[in-house]
């Protein structure tokens, strides 16, 4: 089973309200609800506190993150956008009733609630103030304890500000369009390292950084996205090539050539999707179409290569 407790806090009694918070769990609870093919990924339960009467409370949130991780599920996902805040005495979530900083639900705490959990995979998404925070040992340390299995993904460094674009947070819009698909490998799956890539390649030197914490043997899939090649075609990759990883051509590959093969003209369309995806190149020729009627040859990319062993190895 696949749980996400999805989270958001626009509404604060005695600080500063925020605006984004409500609108990014909207996009959160949407995109993991449901793979892009229309099969259901995660089981979702979204909280938001918008104004006084749908208002959270640390022990509402704190009841909430215990059921969510009390169960043995293969994957539960807390998702929290909101005020956070840090002290010495550590990192916290804000929830609509505080009043100090320290009187929200300490990330120590959460972070206890994860680690004792008999959940396989436990993954927590912070779109907070100083979230860089959770999982560390003191606020003034770098070291984390997290168990196996345990996955932290947050928008900021422990001392940093995340950015809050009125209608949303900019580290949310990042990993709403990681999960659409920008961040999929060539089987379509999203895992949380390849968001964390695209959240941190998407970021400059100069804005808020994002902080990847992990202790788990095997990554996850976050979603199922199209993939840009079917299986099918992506198995061909053996027959296309042997331990050489390079492939002879000539004009008879080249449908538009004096005398075609169709034999030949099947094994180039598929070459030349390999070739949009980064896992062939043409050898001394701008473009395939070069290569082909110069009677050049194709080779693997390293990123062809490594597709090539996971088929030959079958282990896709």
């Amino acid at each position: 089973m696949r749980k996400a407790l999805i989270v958001g806090v626009n509404y604060y009694e005695n600080i500063n309200s925020l605006s984004g918070c409500v609108p990014d769990a909207y996009s959160m609870n949407s995109v993991l609800s449901d793979n892009s093919d229309g099969t259901k990924n995660f089981d979702t339960k979204l909280i938001t506190a918008f104004d006084s009467n749908s208002a959270l409370s640390r022990s509402d949130l704190k009841g909430m993150v215990r059921e969510l991780f009390q169960d043995d599920n293969s994957i539960s996902l807390f998702y929290f956008s909101g005020h956070g805040y840090i002290e010495n005495t550590g990192g916290y979530l804000i929830t609509s009733d505080c009043s100090d900083g320290d009187d929200g639900l300490s990330m120590t705490e959460l972070l206890k609630i994860v680690n004792d959990s008999n959940v396989k995979n436990k993954i927590i998404i912070l779109d907070t103030c100083h979230a860089g925070a959770m999982g560390n040992i003191a606020t003034d340390s770098n070291i984390a304890i997290i168990n196996e299995g345990v996955t932290i993904l947050t928008a900021s460094q422990k001392t940093e500000y995340s950015i809050d674009e009125g209608d949303g947070s900019l580290f949310t819009k990042l990993l709403v369009d990681a999960l659409n698909g920008t961040a999929s490998n060539l089987l379509g799956d999203v895992s949380p390292g390849s968001v964390y890539a695209h959240v941190d390649q998407s970021l400059g030197a100069w804005e808020q950084r994002p902080v990847f914490k992990t202790n788990v043997k095997n990554f996850v899939s976050l979603r199922k996205t199209q993939p840009p090649i079917s299986l099918t075609e992506l198995k061909k990759i053996t027959e296309l090539f042997d331990i050489n990883f390079e492939h002879d051509l000539d004009p008879s590959y080249e449908p538009e050539s004096e005398n075609p093969l169709k034999e030949n003209v099947e094994k180039f369309a598929v070459l030349q999707k390999y070739n949009r995806i980064n896992l062939v190149v043409p050898v001394n020729a701008p473009h395939m179409y070069h290569a082909a009627m110069e009677s050049k040859s194709c080779k693997l990319t390293v990123l062809g290569e490594f597709y090539w062993k996971l088929v030959s190895d079958k282990r896709i």
